[in-house]
């Protein structure tokens, strides 16, 4: 049976694509380009939005 996972919001920061390579634009000496790579600092890589903590959530007045 296919396992249900529920529903994650999405991080608003990176739209669910949490890690990039970026190219420096200098070369390897075999020639391939050198590249770095950056995750989300919101989500720390996942994607996914975190629930707020029970501790902020204000309720009623």
């Amino acid at each position: 049976m296919p396992v249900r996972l529920t529903n994650r919001p999405i991080c608003h920061h990176c739209d669910g694509f949490p890690a990039v390579s970026i190219t420096t634009g200098t070369r390897h000496p075999d020639g391939s380009r050198v590249t770095l790579r950056v995750v989300c600092p919101a989500c720390q890589g996942t994607g996914h939005a975190h629930a707020a903590p029970a501790a902020s959530v204000t309720a009623g007045r």
